[in-house]
């Protein structure tokens, strides 16, 4: 199976499936010297890990990390960085009863066609779970990011009709870690949660948006064609299952902007540099980060395993009624918070260390050191 694997230099591979004995994850590409051990992994692996309220589902997994390589007397050595976690708590029985029909909103019949078969536990190779890999090698990125001064903050933006923008001077960072849809609103969390609650007493699941901020990004990552930083974010985001938008900056609004609304002006930053007035291109211009806040966002849609009876197909292409068993979110932003931080921090780690090669007289000048 080809496109398990990220990245150029700092490059992630993830492997396992939901039902499998693990899953795991091989970081190549990470410096030497980065202060690394399993309790910086464990800590966003606990961000993500499922059963941790009513707004995960009930699967109960320590997600507990093991590093097998790659790390020695708590420093990265410069080689692969190979992650195990075990799957303890999977029951497969739940999902028995579709083995031999497709489940509306998932990938089982993609993936038959592609492949000719398809493991009907959880989804596979195609589980939500495969993220616990993303989340472990986003970790080891945030550190290498954090001895670069970068620093990434995402959040549960809105769940169905409810909003952060609903009251405009209600975002308070520290609200993020204090209720378990990470929104940073208190009470536009709780009402978050009420409208979950009502979509479970429905049989029905909830959509919502994560809003992302990346701080401390120099000018000049990113290339201006095929590699724009933009685009990779934009593939690194897309490729978290569920995801069905994307945008930077203004985003989508900024079709209905006029350019003079749009255009950030240049001004001095009263240190010797150079600074923007507002923000709307999201801190990326031409494919390349221009030194602001980098800010986007991703549009996950419901949950499509819904508990009410739902019309399929069998595999060979009869009609059939299907009720999905088995334990599942209820929505998905709040454990995928990390999830999008964690693949962020993938994207700026690799731009960094292809940026150390675009000027010659920085390698001159590291290499005369």
């Amino acid at each position: 199976m080809a496109g398990s694997s990220f990245g150029n230099i700092f490059r992630i591979t993830t492997w396992g499936e939901s039902h499998g004995k693990a899953i795991g994850a091989v970081v190549d590409g990470c410096p030497a010297g980065i202060p690394l051990t399993e309790a910086d992994i464990q800590y966003y692996l606990n961000l993500r890990r499922p059963g941790t309220s009513r707004a995960a589902t009930a699967r109960q997994e320590s997600d507990t990390v093991e590093i097998l390589s790659g790390v020695f007397e708590g420093r990265t050595t410069g080689t692969p960085i190979s992650m195990l976690i075990r799957n303890t708590d999977q029951h497969s029985g739940d999902y028995a009863n579709i083995a031999g029909c497709y489940r509306p909103g998932h990938a089982d019949y993609t993936f038959d066609a592609k492949y000719g078969f398809r493991d009907y536990r959880g989804g596979g190779r195609s589980s939500g779970r495969e993220t616990a890999g993303r989340v472990a090698g986003g970790a080891v990125a945030l550190k290498m990011l954090d001895e670069c001064g970068i620093r990434i903050t995402a959040y549960t933006k809105s769940i169905g009709p409810v909003s952060i923008d609903d009251d405009p001077d209600g975002y308070d960072e520290a609200e993020i870690m204090r209720n378990p849809l990470f929104m940073p609103n208190k009470e536009a969390a709780a009402r978050a949660m009420a409208y979950i609650e009502q979509m479970r007493s429905m049989q029905d699941s909830a959509g919502g948006i994560i809003e992302c901020r990346i701080d401390g990004v120099p000018a000049g990552l990113g290339d201006p064609v095929f590699g724009k930083l933009s685009a990779s974010l934009a593939q690194a985001i897309s490729s978290i299952g569920a995801v069905k938008g994307f945008e930077i900056g203004e985003g989508f609004h900024a079709a209905v902007m006029r350019g003079s609304e749009d255009n950030d002006a240049f001004m001095p930053d009263g240190r010797g540099g150079i600074t923007k007035r507002t923000n709307h291109a999201g801190g990326i211009l031409g494919g390349i980060s221009d030194g602001s806040p980098i800010v986007f966002r991703a549009a996950f849609k419901p949950v499509a395993s819904i508990s009410r009876p739902q019309d399929t197909v069998t595999r060979d292409g009869k009609a059939a009624q299907l009720t999905i068993k088995g334990r599942h979110d209820p929505v998905i932003p709040p454990r995928a918070v990390v999830v999008v931080k964690s693949m962020a921090a993938l994207v700026i780690a690799d731009a960094l260390l292809l940026g150390m090669t675009s000027r010659i007289d920085r390698i001159r000048d590291f290499y005369r050191r």
